[in-house]
């Protein structure tokens, strides 16, 4: 199972809007993230569609969080970006193992044991993934890293937003 790297960027993006007060536009988002300003807009194509961002026109326009970072969570990112399709796709192999020509069944008589297992753990991962939002990851990326490091990027936002006016 994978998550498509636009997941990564998503939040990536997301975490870093948080303390900008103001729109961002994504060739700065997408300067900083080392990606294509293309590839970035597909992404908050897919985050505004499922309101987690908003789009604001003009020269000082650019994107903002529709809602506070404690009430979007990495569920919400993933679901925009990957959609909400199940992971494991069933096909019920054993009904059709135990068919025969004299003998009709259907998905009822012969539930998938395999099936029912994956979906469990696939809510589990997602129960987890609802319970870490962007103010969580704010938070613990602001312990973890070094000073230096988060200064150099709020200035590096900031900077960003100033050429703009």
């Amino acid at each position: 199972m994978n998550f498509s790297i636009g997941v990564e960027y998503a939040l990536h993006c997301l975490v870093n809007m948080i303390s900008l007060n103001r729109p961002i536009g994504i060739k700065d988002l997408a300067e900083f993230q080392g990606v294509s300003e293309s590839y970035l807009s597909k992404i908050f194509t897919k985050l505004v569609k499922s309101s987690i961002v908003q789009s604001t026109p003009g020269v000082k326009g650019g994107y903002e969080l529709t809602k506070s970072p404690r009430n979007i969570s990495f569920f919400d990112v993933v679901v925009a970006i990957e959609g909400s399709q199940p992971i494991f796709q069933c096909k019920n192999i054993i009904a059709k193992a135990v068919t025969n020509d004299d003998l009709e069944v259907n998905d009822d008589t012969v539930p998938c044991l395999i099936n029912h297992t994956m979906l469990e753990a696939e809510k589990q991962m997602y129960d987890f993934l609802k319970t870490k939002t962007l103010l969580w990851l704010r938070e613990t990326l602001d312990e973890t890293l070094d000073q230096e490091i988060l200064e150099r990027n709020k200035k590096w936002f900031h900077k960003k937003l100033d050429e703009r006016g």
